[in-house]
């Protein structure tokens, strides 16, 4: 009903049509998005397997354990779809020049999040964020920031890729 109003409206007084585009180059990137969707892909396997030791799931058990596999799909997701806007929206002639393999370790990190999705094995996350820590740090180094790895301050406390700020 709404949509006809809206409709009757706009014959009657004429709406200019506006559209947008969500991939307008903004050029604010950073890898620590995909970086934090992986640490919480591992974290969520991590929990499923903590409630896989179980001898037997209670009802509650059982929804959590739906919602973990629910969200931990979500970030894995999540950090491709991050590493993709990086890769396809900022890495042009120079960048590629600078990482030739940069279309390489884009497909690795595709396949990797892929396998997260699918399973619940911590290797594959861990094999993901080694592959999105080098994607950031490739990252940083194409605007010639010097990186550090350091241990996250939160679970699952694995090793991630940081920029030194001045």
């Amino acid at each position: 009903m709404l949509h006809n109003l809206i409709s009757l409206y706009d014959k009657l007084v004429g709406i200019d049509t506006a559209s947008a585009h969500c991939d307008i180059p903004c050029k604010v990137y950073d890898p620590i998005t995909a970086q934090i969707a992986t640490l919480s892909t591992v974290r969520f396997m991590d929990l499923i397997n903590e409630l896989a030791s179980t001898e037997t799931l209670s009802l509650a058990d059982q929804a959590k354990l739906g919602r973990l596999v629910a969200e931990k799909e979500v970030h894995a997701e999540k950090v491709k779809h991050e590493i993709r806007i990086i890769w396809g929206d900022y890495f042009k002639q120079p960048q590629l020049d600078q990482f030739p393999n940069i279309h390489t370790l884009v497909h690795d990190i595709m396949l990797a999040g892929s396998a997260c999705k699918q399973g619940l094995e911590r290797e594959k996350g861990e094999k993901l964020l080694a592959l999105v820590n080098e994607f950031a740090a490739a990252y940083w180094s194409t605007k010639k920031v010097a990186t550090y790895t350091a241990t996250s301050p939160y679970l699952p406390a694995e090793m991630i890729v940081y920029p030194k700020l001045k």
